[in-house]
């Protein structure tokens, strides 16, 4: 290995992850220097990270790539806050959160403060009636050849009630106009009413978060080769028409 230049070594590991090569740094003094190559970790960054940066809302400093890269495993904010963007810290693929203020949601709902949220302002649906919530993300914000997982991250509050479970679905919007009834998931976003019989439910229960609220995964998809134009649609439909009340949301695409 002492044969191989610096240069040399940095190639070699830029065809692997930023999990292996951060493994790999603590191998030789070799492999330390080139694991801080600049050249290198620009191969771990997204293509369109300068793009990215003007869009946030607040400015980082770096002098090293590698530090860009780690400050980005922390969330930042895009596109005057409506955008929570960062990167999976062992495989560098893009992960993003859909502030509520972005989302197409029926019935009436109104804004309001959260001190606890990432976002400044969160959706409350105050009206009664059947919940539906569109969220869309265009594929280029994306990592290309990616799975995905959407999550509709929430809080319900006390006294909701009609959340028992719901329907999801996904799709391409440039593929397909609408995804049937019958090719929906059933979820069960109310931790209150799912515990009951779970052994007899197919479907995704919701989770707690560390932030103290929950998420629902609604699907899975693959972006593929798509342009970058093209986008995805997820869809959160309650199943009772006699909702009241519910909660605050957000959509959430994580690897």
């Amino acid at each position: 290995m002492e044969h191989l230049t610096e240069n040399c070594l940095s190639l070699i590991l830029s065809f692997t992850s930023p999990k292996d090569t951060c493994r790999a740094s603590g191998v030789s003094t070799e492999l330390r220097a080139a694991s801080d190559s600049d050249e290198l970790w620009n191969k771990f960054l997204p293509p369109d990270i300068n793009q990215i940066l003007t869009r946030s809302i607040s400015t980082l400093t770096y002098t090293m790539k590698k530090q860009l890269y780690f400050s980005l495993v922390t969330c930042y904010l895009l596109d005057d806050g409506n955008v929570s963007f960062w990167l999976d810290k062992g495989s560098g693929k893009k992960c993003l959160m859909v502030a509520a203020r972005q989302l197409a949601i029926v019935p009436w709902w109104w804004l309001l403060y959260d001190s606890n949220s990432r976002f400044s302002e969160e959706v409350a649906v105050l009206d009664k009636g059947r919940v539906d919530i569109r969220g869309k993300m265009k594929i280029g914000m994306l990592s290309p050849h990616t799975t995905y997982e959407t999550y509709l991250v929430f809080k319900i509050y006390e006294d909701a009630c009609g959340l028992d479970s719901a329907k999801t679905s996904i799709r391409f919007v440039n593929e397909r106009e609408e995804v049937p009834d019958d090719e929906a998931s059933i979820v069960y976003p109310d931790p209150r009413t799912s515990a009951h019989n779970i052994e007899q439910r197919n479907g995704e229960f919701s989770r707690w978060r560390k932030d103290k609220w929950m998420e629902i995964k609604i699907a899975e998809f693959e972006t593929g080769a798509r342009d970058d134009d093209d986008e995805v649609e997820t869809r959160f439909m309650s199943t009772d028409t006699n909702v009241l009340k519910a909660g605050l949301y957000r959509t959430r695409f994580r690897v």
